[in-house]
């Protein structure tokens, strides 16, 4: 059966929402706020599971609350967590999110346990990740053990995406092992030293990211769609027209990146799988949270 394997961290999202996201050294009164299951990675296997994809997460978490919540939204999206470790070490991650009116964001994560991943828990999930169809990992787990993590499925030819968030300097050497580097408009801009704003920006940066040895790009450019390019082809895929709909912002890029991974897995060519992704991180915007918002594979095709 296909699988997709997912590493990355899992933390507890407190989310609060105000007219603005105050300054340093203001405070303002909110609207309202809650505690949701958050972390990229664990973002990003809810979204594929509820997409329709046997969907593998390695992670680690605390004994405590915040790890119970995690259990709960994985046996609610069907997500396989029989590679998730347990801590009695570490507390379970949490990130404070703030977002303004318009549905924009400023986000603080403590990684927690997912934060103390090693390359032994890679390698006791080995197995899972090489016989996956798909492997997805980001820069919230330590660089090292997502390195060690791309190298082993590259090893079995899995094929293999780097979403580069947060943003922060990767080892040249470990481009060879990225099948697909999928930044947003602002990592990309990091990676390439000049802003990505437009279809043009992203058009110049994804050429300066191919010439460093990165097989296929893909950046998003939030409600401007997503620019793809190898050295074969290049295109722009537009954004789902949503409008007014739009309630919340935050997890798009993890519900791009699971649909993307979900297309590949399915055989999907490269234009159709990134529609297939835009249309899965356009449905997530329309409702508050992060993996509570991940579309169903009803909703999605609903929208295709």
């Amino acid at each position: 059966m296909k699988s997709i394997s997912i590493l990355g961290v899992y933390v507890a999202d407190l989310a609060f929402f105000a007219d603005e996201i105050p300054i340093i050294g203001e405070t303002i009164i909110g609207k309202e706020y809650f505690i949701g299951p958050g972390g990229k990675g664990s973002n990003q296997a809810v979204a594929a599971a509820k997409a329709g994809v046997k969907t593998f997460f390695i992670s680690k978490i605390g004994d405590d609350q915040f790890g119970s919540m995690a259990k709960k939204i994985y046996d609610e999206a069907g997500v396989d967590y029989s590679k998730v470790i347990i801590s009695k070490e570490h507390v379970t991650g949490a990130a404070g999110i703030l977002v303004n009116s318009k549905g924009q964001n400023a986000i603080n994560v403590v990684t927690g346990a997912g934060g103390a991943l090693t390359k032994g828990d890679i390698d006791n999930a080995l197995s899972t990740i090489t016989t996956s169809s798909v492997f997805l990992t980001n820069l919230e787990v330590p660089k090292e053990v997502a390195y060690h993590a791309l190298k082993m499925a590259k090893s079995s030819n899995v094929p293999t995406i780097l979403n580069p968030a947060p943003a922060s300097e990767i080892n040249e050497d470990i481009f060879p092992f990225i099948d697909y580097f999928t930044p947003n408009e602002t990592e990309a801009g990091f990676y390439v030293n000049h802003k990505v704003e437009n279809e043009d920006d992203a058009k110049t940066a994804s050429q300066q990211l191919l010439q460093r040895g990165i097989k296929n790009v893909i950046i998003t450019l939030g409600d401007k769609g997503a620019y793809f390019a190898n050295n074969k082809e290049s295109f722009h895929v537009n954004a789902m027209n949503l409008g007014e709909k739009v309630v919340d912002t935050t997890g798009a890029g993890d519900a791009f990146n699971a649909g993307f991974a979900v297309a590949l897995t399915e055989d999907k060519n490269i234009k159709d799988s990134i529609t297939f992704a835009n249309t899965t991180a356009g449905l997530s915007t329309t409702k508050v949270g992060t993996a509570n918002s991940m579309p169903l594979r009803s909703e999605i095709d609903k929208s295709l």
